[in-house]
């Protein structure tokens, strides 16, 4: 549908999405270009799935990158959260 909505839970409403989901995939805006970019030539690594970035990541894009392309000693979610300072 094309439109403009007032509010994240409007926009779920009508889309018949839950909110919560909703609001994690609008977060996927705020991936660095550079990921984005890797996700759609096929180029991420493949522990980069829908999953591990519907948790909460940095917004720093250079924190991103490092987080999200750096090697697998820590499991993603963990990487994140000792990159971004703890931030939930």
């Amino acid at each position: 549908m094309r439109g403009r909505y007032a509010s994240i839970s409007e926009m779920a409403a009508e889309e018949r999405i839950e909110r919560g989901y909703l609001g994690s995939l609008l977060r996927l805006t705020l991936l660095a270009p550079e990921v984005v970019e890797a996700i759609l030539d096929g180029q991420q690594s493949p522990s980069l799935a829908l999953p591990p970035l519907l948790e909460p990541f940095p917004i720093n894009w250079a924190v991103q990158l490092s987080a999200l392309t750096s090697g697998a000693a820590l499991p993603l979610r963990r990487r994140l959260t000792a990159l971004s300072g703890k931030r939930r």
